[in-house]
């Protein structure tokens, strides 16, 4: 579409000087040439501002649009504060952004409800993943709701799928711990033509542990990019209306790692390869790709070793933290206040 409208461009460019040109080598005079001359640039800036009311008439080549960040609040939305506390942690949004007039704020459970009313969310990753399908279901239902679905949810390797019917949202939560497995449940998607309007996901830990390769990682992850191309407007066409997040990796603690494999593949400088293979992929948002990024290594390393049991999952608030995250995140784009 950017070189259909330079090329208009210039066309209209040589017409507006090259016929006046003309008619002036005919002998006109020179109030005629000049009258056609501003007659005609007027009636090419009318067509111009027109074409993009009449795409039928005016076609242009299809384009992906990438999304763009609405404001720049949503390069401080993962900044986040945790503290110690006689009940173990807490966290808060920094003070710097409130500088910026972002209005960052933990959500109620009724905020939350009203935001997600109606939504189907998917969440598809690892472990990592599943505790944050755990912070999010603790937001919108109530104690009693939560230890009922406990067993379901923790079952080790599988899909959970829950549908809250106070407020008509439906969470699901995919087992796909490699990008290859992201990429098919995008595949799917596009399979059934049905898609969901807030997709989270995340990958990583378990290609670090089980194929200690980071630039097979960094090759499924363009993949993954490629896959989900079909998912961004094209043309003038308006977006499918949802929102996509990128859980990122935690910060590891190599000494508490519970496994010699673990301690021995998933070090410091491995996951910077790993970190950087994300980065050099282009799907985050501020490298020009989809996914907005929730920063769990960076929630996780200020929330510190004491919020780790075993080196790799944190405690709640960390994910709970990222959460809200999402959550600011979608009311900006969104363009909602509570």
């Amino acid at each position: 579409m950017f070189f259909g409208a330079v090329q208009l461009g210039i066309m209209a460019a040589c017409v507006v000087l090259f016929v006046p040109m003309a008619m002036a080598g005919w002998h006109l005079s020179r109030n005629k040439v000049l009258f056609f001359s501003g007659a005609l640039f007027v009636s090419l800036a009318v067509c111009i501002h027109l074409i993009p009311y009449f795409p039928s008439v005016f076609p242009s080549s299809p384009t992906v649009l990438l999304q763009q960040d609405p404001t720049p609040c949503i390069s401080l939305i993962n900044e986040v504060n945790f503290h110690s506390n006689f009940d173990g942690f807490s966290w808060d949004f920094e003070n710097k952004s409130r500088s910026f007039d972002c209005d960052f704020q933990k959500l109620s459970r009724i905020d939350v409800s009203d935001l997600l009313n109606g939504s189907w969310i998917v969440v598809a990753g690892d472990s990592q993943a599943r505790l944050f399908v755990v912070s999010l279901l603790d937001l919108v239902l109530s104690l009693d709701e939560m230890e009922s679905i406990q067993a379901d949810l923790f079952k080790r390797h599988s899909n959970y799928h829950i549908v809250v019917e106070e407020i008509g949202m439906k969470l699901d939560f995919i087992w796909a711990p490699y990008a290859t497995n992201l990429t098919h449940v995008i595949t799917d998607f596009k399979r059934n033509n049905t898609y969901p309007d807030v997709l989270v996901m995340g990958s990583g830990l378990w290609h670090m542990l089980h194929f200690t390769n980071y630039s097979d990682y960094g090759v499924s992850l363009r993949f993954l990019r490629e896959s989900l191309i079909p998912f961004l407007p094209v043309g003038s066409d308006s977006t499918r209306g949802f929102h996509l997040f990128w859980l990122g990796m935690p910060t590891l603690i190599n000494r508490m790692l519970n496994t010699e494999e673990k301690r021995v593949k998933m070090t410091s400088e491995m996951c910077n390869l790993y970190d950087q293979e994300l980065y050099k992929s282009k799907i985050l948002r501020k490298d020009g790709g989809v996914f907005l990024l929730l920063d769990v290594e960076n929630l996780s390393k200020k929330c510190g070793v004491d919020c780790s049991s075993d080196g790799m999952h944190y405690n709640g608030v960390v994910y709970e933290a990222c959460v809200h995250v999402m959550l600011n995140a979608l009311l900006i784009e969104s363009h909602q206040k509570l």
